[in-house]
């Protein structure tokens, strides 16, 4: 027992109660009370309860004012010793706290303007010792400088006035009222926590205090491993796509040839997406042997330079050997294009997704990364057209809790139509792109040796959006990198999607 807790018990032996522990140990601060009276009440020696006031404070302006009178006097006896003042020479004769002499002054009915924007006393005042001026802002500091205890009569909006014009500060002052508990002595005997086996040998734990079991405590938390939360809303994501009856996609695969990352897809060997300062591309080994389908091959061939399968083309000399470099992946539709060539081989309708990372080079801010994780599901079918798109889309997010799309055109390589998927943010209050759609042109496709009858819809989006959204964080790098908070990834529920995602 330490020496303020054997205080406390005397004084309280003495007193019988204490009602302020800041007047009886006024050497203390409150969080030593507090501390010392917790450990006592552990031993049901004492009982006590906080008693919260507010204190306020002046600050120098305040001070000021008391010594010297408030702004609006100050400025009201300068008018009375000059007779009149030009409204722009306040500020110079009183500095910064003219203009609130001013106002206030005005507002009291104490000063009027001329015909010549020169300030002089109103007619009340002229006829007055400006003595008998009411000097309120004076006064109610005066008031609350001499006696805390007697602000109650000070309503809560003058108070907060005076804290705007920070001529007060409000603190909370913690006090307690302690009073003897079931067990209170002079002295604490130490509870044993456990009962030994010399105990019961020698019947000593007959005449000990044990401490009592607290069945509500918690036990100490065992290390464990953690899913990371990208990995939550990934496996959410997954667990939708397997019930809407579509198969994984391989995707460990992160280098990719630009023919699959891009000719495939048909994106044009000049597009600005394959220049170095959006892709990533490789030095060891610089290149890749591309598919030994020849027809294929050569159909790529021709839908590029002079268009094929309805198509004009993109009018310029396809290179082979630009198609051999080797990338870092930019999209996973690079998987899709592949999976789609084997269809070609079998063609039936069928449903295909993957969720995995690809690389961009883009600067990193709050919202961007050099690499992120893509979203990617697509649907092939006989005879499917652009309202089956708007239908599928439409329940795949009402899946993750998102109704009420709206889709807007625009423009990717490979699909035509294609369409921005929207959902609206109560949030953000306003309309949020949430993913990318569109049905895959018919010079990609065929060009595989699929029907022109099988057609296929494809739609993606990132997997970093809807996390930071359902996690709350609004710095990305937050999420992914070496600023991630370990604690932030252990304690994290999984995630739910169909519990309002953008709401």
């Amino acid at each position: 027992m330490s020496d303020f807790q054997l205080e406390i018990l005397q004084k309280l032996n003495d007193l019988g109660e204490i009602q302020s522990s800041l007047n009886t140990f006024s050497s203390k601060t409150s969080q030593e009370v507090l501390s010392a009276l917790n450990s006592l009440q552990a031993h049901n020696k004492v009982e006590f309860k906080n008693i919260d006031t507010l204190h306020y404070d002046l600050s120098k302006e305040g001070l000021e004012i008391i010594k010297n009178g408030s702004h609006e006097i100050l400025l009201v006896k300068l008018i009375s010793d000059l007779g009149k003042l030009q409204i722009k020479d306040v500020g110079s004769k009183l500095g910064s706290n003219g203009k609130v002499g001013q106002a206030r002054a005005f507002k009291n009915g104490w000063i009027k303007k001329n015909d010549s924007n020169e300030l002089e006393l109103s007619d009340k005042v002229k006829s007055m010792d400006l003595n008998q001026l009411d000097d309120v802002t004076k006064d109610l500091l005066q008031k609350i400088s001499e006696n805390q205890q007697d602000i109650s009569s000070i309503d809560s909006k003058t108070l907060a006035d005076l804290k705007k014009r920070k001529l007060i500060s409000q603190r909370k002052i913690t006090d307690f009222k302690i009073s003897k508990g079931s067990d209170f002595s002079l002295t604490i005997t130490k509870a044993e926590t456990d009962i030994t086996s010399d105990m019961v040998l020698n019947g000593t734990y007959k005449d000990m205090t044990f401490k009592d079991y607290n069945f509500n405590s918690q036990g100490v938390p065992t290390q464990s491993g953690a899913l990371h939360p990208l990995n939550k809303v990934r496996e959410e994501f997954r667990q939708i796509f397997f019930s809407m009856g579509f198969t994984e996609m391989p995707s460990n695969q992160y280098v990719e040839t630009g023919f699959w990352n891009f000719d495939a897809l048909y994106v044009p060997q000049q597009h600005p997406a394959r220049d170095l300062q959006d892709t990533f591309y490789l030095k060891d080994p610089l290149v890749a042997d591309l598919p030994e389908d020849k027809i294929y091959m050569d159909n790529i061939k021709a839908v590029h330079e002079n268009g094929k399968y309805d198509s004009i083309g993109y009018r310029y000399n396809w290179h082979a050997k630009e198609s051999q470099k080797l990338v870092l992946r930019t999209h996973t539709t690079a998987i899709s294009v592949a999976m789609l060539h084997e269809l070609a081989k079998d063609p039936k309708p069928t449903r295909l997704f993957s969720i995995d990372r690809v690389f961009r080079n883009e600067a990193v801010d709050a919202t961007h990364l050099a690499e992120f994780h893509q979203v990617e599901g697509v649907l092939a079918d006989y005879n499917i057209t652009l309202g089956d798109l708007i239908q599928f889309m439409e329940e795949f997010f009402a899946k993750m809790g998102v109704t009420g799309l709206r889709f807007k055109p625009t423009y990717n390589p490979y699909t035509e139509p294609s369409m921005e998927i929207y959902s609206w943010h109560e949030g953000l209050a306003k309309w949020v792109e949430i993913g990318n759609s569109g049905m895959f042109r018919p010079e990609m496709l065929e060009s595989m040796g699929l029907p022109r009858d099988l057609r296929v819809l494809g739609w993606g989006l990132s997997l970093e959006r809807p996390t930071m959204i359902k996690y709350k964080v609004q710095n990305i790098r937050e999420l992914l990198g070496h600023k991630v908070s370990l604690d932030f990834i252990e304690n994290n529920p999984a995630a739910r999607l169909d519990e309002d995602l953008y709401d």
